[in-house]
């Protein structure tokens, strides 16, 4: 399957969803198709902060790093348009979900159970899965947070298998949504 992006959209694609769903190498996936810049919120916010998203959690707590979170969404919505991978807790912020509807286009990367256990058990800097067991807590934030992520303007499956699908799914998604004809 060829992955063909050779279409306009009007504003920065938002990527949302919980973390594993595949913000990042869909993201990445979708900017070169549609040879757009990408850029993840999380690497912005810890090149503003001079520390991990760790360090942050660890030092000042989850509201003070949900308000450096929504000023650089902010920030980044006002750039020229692009694809953007925000943390699993951007959308959850009414504020940055209001600003995010506005003046993006939000795209939910949405997996189920697990797949998001497995691919978070791959990796360690994660802070909301540092203390339990994964399951436990990726089940909970389904309960909480699919709810409001079913808000986006546009859902895609994020599938066990190659990107390169989820990525075709994402732009079909983004063509639809934009009014753009399948090419």
């Amino acid at each position: 399957m060829s992955i063909n992006g050779n279409f306009s959209i009007p504003k920065t694609v938002v990527l949302v969803g919980l973390m594993g769903a595949g913000k990042t190498c869909i993201g990445k996936k979708l900017a070169q198709a549609m040879n757009l810049p990408f850029v993840d919120a999380d690497a912005e916010i810890e090149k503003a902060a001079g520390c991990s998203i760790a360090e942050i959690f660890e030092e000042h707590g989850e509201t003070y790093f949900r308000d450096r979170e929504r000023m650089v969404i902010q920030r980044l919505l006002e750039d020229p348009v692009q694809i953007l991978s925000t943390g699993g807790g951007a959308f959850m912020d009414e504020g940055t979900r209001t600003t995010i509807l506005e003046k993006g286009i939000s795209l939910w990367l949405r997996a189920d159970l697990d797949i998001l256990v497995e691919r978070t058990s791959r990796r360690t800097h994660r802070p909301l899965l540092r203390n339990g067991n994964h399951r436990e807590i990726l089940s909970g934030l389904i309960d909480e947070r699919y709810p409001i992520y079913a808000k986006a303007d546009i859902t895609t499956e994020s599938a066990e298998g190659s990107a390169d699908i989820t990525t075709e799914h994402a732009l079909q998604g983004i063509r639809d949504f934009c009014g753009n004809p399948t090419s």
